[in-house]
């Protein structure tokens, strides 16, 4: 049995230890508020402005528009949105663990480097095994600095890097990750861009969730009726797609954030409700062993007087 001053040190720990745990889940809960208003004001705009590019996909596609274009996919980029700090439980690991699913996925759909696919030469194969040429691949973009990170070691095949997004996710930040996607797009370095995040539900109910990105219309809202088969646009289709592409890459990034954001700061404000739960837990088992302790100190003093008294007499 550890000792008496082992036990009050111990005590003194995870009675700190509480403190903390019990502010942070109060700082977080604070934060959720705020986080969870962002995300809910974002998503009816950026549900009806993809409504609208969707409705419009078709016209799109005959004018040959690239961003509207359904193309073989060759390279598919796969952006991470992830936290910039720990203390969330298993937000992050769930993001890890969707797109070690997927990076697996994607591997063992290609064949080792050297294996000669069917009617191939094997020097060709191993050039194809290698770099993926002709056959699906998948790249990996990350969001925030844990997803960083983490990718650095677990050696992910990244295409970019976004780090540090700071309390809140701004609409700078969103732009400028929406148009080097765009921009990859556009040159054809990836044929396909889909966004994986948490979406949020409530403070105890979020969501790994990956949506399709670009090409836009890929895969249209589910219950979103047909457009007519004329429609007449005003000013134009150009002018229209080059005021409204741009906000819809901007609005859809920033509401995947702030869907983000507030799944973070929900998981974070659950896992330090159980932390302070738990070092309340192991508060009451390390004060009752000290309090046996004590009693115990206490009736061997009480013998031991007891006995000299009687060897007095």
């Amino acid at each position: 049995m550890a000792s008496l001053k082992v036990l009050r040190r111990r005590i003194r720990s995870v009675t700190s230890t509480q403190q903390i745990t019990k502010a942070m889940e109060m700082v977080a809960a604070a934060k959720l508020r705020r986080a969870q208003a962002r995300a809910l004001s974002m998503r009816p705009y950026a549900a009806k402005l993809t409504g609208m590019l969707e409705s419009l996909a078709a016209v799109a596609r005959e004018r040959e528009l690239p961003l509207f274009e359904p193309r073989e996919v060759r390279t598919t980029a796969l952006v991470v949105v992830t936290s910039d700090r720990g203390l969330c439980g298993g937000y992050n690991t769930n993001l890890f663990r969707a797109v070690e699913d997927r990076l697996r996925e994607a591997a063992d759909l290609r064949p080792a480097a050297g294996a000669s696919p069917a009617g191939a030469p094997a020097a060709s194969a191993g050039k194809a095994g290698a770099h993926g040429a002709g056959l699906p691949r998948l790249v990996v973009v990350v969001v925030g600095r844990k997803g960083r990170e983490y990718a650095r070691r677990r050696g992910w095949p990244l295409l970019g890097e976004f780090g540090e997004l700071g309390a809140d996710a701004t609409v700078e930040t969103a732009r400028a990750i929406a148009g080097d996607l765009l921009r990859r797009f556009e040159s054809r370095e990836v044929d396909k861009v889909e966004i994986l995040y948490t979406r949020f539900f409530s403070a105890l109910r979020r969501r790994v969730t990956c949506d399709t990105f670009l090409p836009i219309g890929a895969e249209p809202s589910a219950g979103r009726a047909a457009p007519p088969g004329d429609v007449i646009l005003e000013p134009g289709l150009e002018a229209i797609f080059e005021a409204l592409l741009p906000r819809f890459a901007g609005a859809r990034m920033l509401a995947a954030l702030a869907d983000a954001r507030a799944s973070e700061e929900g998981a974070r404000m659950t896992a330090m409700g159980a932390a302070t739960e738990n070092a309340g837990e192991l508060l009451e088992t390390l004060v009752l062993q000290r309090n046996r302790l004590r009693q115990l100190m206490i009736t061997r003093e009480i013998l031991d007087i007891v006995g000299g008294a009687e060897a007095l007499r």
